[in-house]
């Protein structure tokens, strides 16, 4: 970590990571009996330039707590937050300079202006020459299809066109560091692919970008991210890519397999074999089609021999790869909310 009176030197900025908490936590009052509400608790997270990061949780989770504090909106109660080095309680111009955030279903600044206007707007605030805001602004409204809105009013705009204005608006001051909050919320499936495609190339263009993703759509994390937190009632329970969480946390292993035919005594043997947990056959023109359950994935070997052995012929063996939203039911113990109000906290 580097925390100094003045912001970071370039060679400090290389090896500090971009994004760093260390024991970070935040509690609210909730009432005049001094109740408390802990929203994080000792949160501990480490992103390095370049990632695509995914923080994962219910409404509620403190997912949103964690964002408003990293983009010095907030102040924790407790612990560290820092960007490229700097501590964003101590640094919070220079940290500013070098970020920016889209909140989803958040209002598009000011809706009496035009698209390009209010880009035009806020490419002002962060002092951007005005040959290099007009060329940015061309290419952000091409790259999210907007360039036929450039000339009208944002309010006139629809709920997806919007969102797509406000990712304009935060990548027009060419931000190292992006955070998106619940960026795809509310969003129609046109629209939501539109942004997580812009994000994903937006990603590609230089290397030394880095974006921390909230969520809770398993489905956008396991697209886009690099690696994911899940996040539980201001714990973070897991970490790691999203290939490893699923494979980590998942129940059983499964898999598909088709058979020339069938009879009763392959499930009754089956059934009694090692390691088989679950059995379901279906009839498929003519074939059939065995969906297994198995305590380990080592254990498809000898339950296909075992199959040989009592005449069984196997024509394919698929396995069925688990998905990151049975591991963060099996990490928070609820699935992953599909209604998509914005996170309270």
């Amino acid at each position: 970590m580097v925390d100094q009176s003045t912001p970071t030197t370039l060679s400090q900025l290389s090896a500090a990571p971009t994004i760093q908490t260390v024991d970070l936590s935040r509690v609210y009052r909730t009432g005049k009996m001094g109740k408390t509400l802990t929203a994080l608790d000792n949160v501990n997270l480490t992103i390095q330039r370049s990632e695509l990061f995914g923080l994962l949780g219910r409404n509620g989770a403190g997912k949103t707590t964690l964002i408003k504090i990293l983009t010095t909106l907030l102040a924790p109660t407790s612990g560290k937050a820092f960007i490229d080095g700097m501590d964003v309680m101590k640094h919070v111009i220079a940290v500013r300079r070098r970020i920016a955030m889209v909140s989803g279903g958040e209002q598009s600044g000011y809706g009496v202006l035009t698209v390009r206007e209010q880009l035009w707007m806020f490419a002002q605030f962060y002092g951007v020459p005005s040959r290099e805001a007009h060329r940015r602004i061309d290419e952000l409204l091409a790259a999210v299809s907007l360039t036929e809105q450039a000339h009208q009013k944002v309010f006139a705009l629809s709920t997806g066109m919007r969102q797509r204005v406000n990712l304009c608006r935060a990548l027009v001051s060419n931000p190292q560091i992006l955070f998106l909050d619940e960026p795809t919320v509310g969003l129609d499936v046109e629209a939501a692919r539109s942004v997580r495609d812009y994000i994903r190339a937006w990603m590609q263009q230089d290397a030394r970008r880095t974006v921390l993703l909230t969520t809770h759509y398993m489905f956008e994390a396991d697209e886009l991210c690099d690696r994911v937190a899940v996040i539980h009632h201001g714990h973070i329970v897991a970490q790691g890519t999203t290939s490893d969480l699923k494979h980590q946390h998942e129940e059983h292993a499964r898999f598909q397999l088709q058979l020339a035919e069938w009879t009763p005594a392959f499930v009754e043997r089956l059934r009694a074999s090692d390691g088989v947990v679950d059995i379901q056959a279906e009839m498929r023109q003519g074939r059939t089609e065995l969906s297994l359950a198995l305590s380990s994935e080592e254990k498809i070997v000898p339950t296909i021999a075992m199959l040989s052995e009592v005449g069984g012929r196997v024509l394919s063996v698929q396995r069925i790869e688990p998905t990151l939203e049975e591991a963060f039911v099996r990490l928070v113990g609820d699935a992953a909310g599909e209604t998509r109000p914005e996170d309270q906290l």
